[in-house]
């Protein structure tokens, strides 16, 4: 690994502009945001960007950059436990957005691991994207009117020279701390860029110890940095260039990297079409009943906290049709597997980093084609095959990744479809406490097998209990 040449400045006096990370003093945590100056690489390929991600990059180019990290650490260095995960920011919507620290902040804060999301691509910080959005130029022109990108072909370097710079104790964004573990993380477009960055430029740059690939699309981003294009119409869900190949990641990979799909990942994202087996260093865990963004993602997240009462993260996972000024045609996906699995993911990830042992295998999702572009379903509805959780084992709803219907990014949203009080009382007939029975064997089940967490038990069992059944549940 090259030594870091970036230069830190700040913290930055002020409020942050970064969607979702509200304020962690409660959690012990400190919040800061530094601007980040250097001089970045770009990479070219030798030969063919083969499907099977064995790769060849080299140099080919210099330019300089200033951007911006937000950084959210333990205030008692004590509480470090020396993991800091480091996420590619999404610009999917035109606006710098940390969707994983959504799913992931409240198991970071209580493992008291360190979080670092930075800016690494042009959209976020001038526009230009998929969509117009609110680029940090445009959010706060005198906040960051200083920060220049020379384009996404310097995108990989600039991530890299953030995560060189953060192994680099005692002075700058991490203060004290000290990492022994940093981890790579991005989801959907981002994911998208960490395929490429695995394949072509972590053999050269040799900077992180491990990577969460977390909902990728079937086709990589080129290393010039060309990635998303609109359909002429303007309609997000008819991106070609997400589905028209499938990248895998190489057999070879140095460092390991889990990949955690949704329903949605698989089929309408064209995740399917790179699926490949498990290996010394890699795993790919595709969810049963998930769909690329859920309820939870979307407004539970924001709320959500250690001691949070059941009542108020239920009414924050309820089933919506209405969701950012748009209406879609069925209630979004409002499962909560998602977020507890990727826990069990991420706290794999970690123990794999630190001891070798590896996460356990995943079952892959049924599909009914090669490419995965169709799942095989039960009567109800339900995907078969993937991890199993009780939202899928035990169900009340048929929670899938298929679109809902509706405009702009909700085709990422997935669906909801609860069942009647015919089909519940078919499929329980004890009642509600006949549900939550089978609904705790299957959370048992899937805790043996490693997908769930012990700590989110007791939660996970609340949320059961409290229910959100149609009207007619017989108890």
């Amino acid at each position: 690994m090259r030594s870091p040449t970036a230069r830190f400045e700040g913290p930055v006096s002020g409020e942050p502009f970064l969607v979702g990370v509200v304020e962690p003093a409660g959690a012990g945590y400190v919040r800061e945001e530094w601007l980040v100056t250097g001089t970045a690489t770009s990479y070219a390929l030798r030969g063919e960007r083969s499907t099977d991600g064995r790769w060849e990059a080299e140099p080919a180019g210099r330019a300089p950059f200033r951007t911006r990290i937000v950084v959210l650490r333990p205030a008692d260095p004590a509480r470090f436990d020396g993991t800091t995960l480091v996420e590619w920011m999404n610009v999917s919507g035109g606006i710098d957005a940390a969707p994983d620290w959504f799913f992931l902040r409240r198991h970071l804060m209580r493992q008291g691991s360190a979080w670092v999301g930075v800016s690494a691509q042009k959209a976020g910080i001038d526009g230009g994207g998929l969509v117009p959005g609110m680029p940090l130029k445009q959010a706060n022109a005198a906040r960051y009117g200083s920060l220049e990108h020379p384009g996404d072909a310097f995108a990989f370097d600039i991530y890299s020279e953030v995560g060189r710079a953060l192994r680099t104790p005692g002075s700058g964004p991490l203060g004290p701390l000290a990492t022994r573990h940093l981890i790579a993380i991005g989801e959907s477009q981002s994911a998208g860029f960490l395929v490429t960055y695995v394949n072509a430029v972590d053999p050269i740059e040799r900077c992180f110890d491990a990577f969460l690939i977390h909902g990728r699309p079937g086709t990589a981003a080129a290393l010039d940095g060309s990635y998303l294009r609109a359909a002429a119409d303007g309609d997000v869900s008819k991106v070609g260039a997400l589905i028209s190949e499938g990248h895998r990641i190489r057999e070879d990979v140095r460092v390991p990297v889990l990949t955690f799909q949704s329903e949605t990942d698989v089929v309408t994202l064209g995740g399917g079409r790179a699926r490949q087996p498990d290996g010394p260093r890699f795993r790919l865990w595709e969810l049963a009943g998930a769909a690329h963004f859920d309820t939870y993602g979307l407004m539970a997240s924001h709320v959500d906290r250690e001691g949070i009462g059941v009542e108020e993260l239920a009414a924050r996972l309820a089933p919506t049709a209405q969701l950012l000024g748009m209406t879609a045609g069925t209630a979004v996906n409002s499962g909560p597997q998602q977020h507890y699995v990727l826990n069990a993911a991420l706290a794999h990830l970690v123990r794999w980093v630190r001891d070798g042992t590896p996460p356990p295998e995943a079952a892959r999702l049924e599909s009914l084609d090669a490419a995965a572009s169709r799942l095989a379903r039960d009567p109800l509805g339900i995907a078969r095959g993937g991890i199993r959780t009780p939202w899928v084992d035990a169900p009340t709803a048929a929670l899938s990744g298929d679109p809902p219907g509706g405009d702009g990014f909700l085709f990422l949203f997935g669906r909801t479809i609860p069942f009647d009080a015919e089909t519940l009382a078919r499929l329980y007939p004890g009642g509600a406490e006949e549900h939550v029975k089978r609904f705790e064997g299957s959370l048992a089940a899937a805790l043996r097998a490693g997908f769930l967490l012990d700590v989110d038990a007791a939660e996970i069992c609340a949320l059961a209990r409290h229910g959100r059944q149609p009207s007619g549940w017989n108890p």
